[in-house]
């Protein structure tokens, strides 16, 4: 499965469990119902913009959509959290929320980079 298959299935997942159709996700995300089907289906890849809005959506993390053995356990992530809890809450939240952005930016770019070597031909 790659990485977009991976995140069409999260996506149905919360959506899912929240006992929410495609198209009432369409209508709450303002994206055509049938974006929604091949999101979930893999046949469009969500942008880093829509995967955000979708997370915002579901109230969780950005990287809850990515496969689990693409983020590191040593999470960066968590050790800015910590040494930000001084913060107001609203501040703390939006300081994980673009942590957590750009760190998924980094790793959906490395997915979808091609492999390096010479392409074959087919015979």
């Amino acid at each position: 499965m790659d990485i977009f298959e991976h995140v069409g299935k999260k996506i149905q997942e919360f959506r899912n469990g929240m006992g929410l159709s495609q198209e009432g996700l369409a209508k709450e995300l303002k994206v055509a119902t049938n974006t929604i089907s091949r999101w979930e289906t893999g046949t469009y890849k969500p942008d880093l913009k829509d995967l955000d809005s979708v997370a915002r959506f579901f109230k969780v993390s950005i990287i809850e959509f990515l496969p689990k053995e693409m983020v590191p356990s040593n999470d960066p992530v968590n050790a800015l959290l910590r040494a930000a809890k001084q913060l107001e809450p609203s501040d703390l939240e939006e300081l994980q929320r673009y942590a957590e952005y750009r760190k998924a930016k980094h790793l959906l770019k490395d997915a979808t980079r091609s492999r390096p070597g010479r392409k074959r031909k087919d015979a």
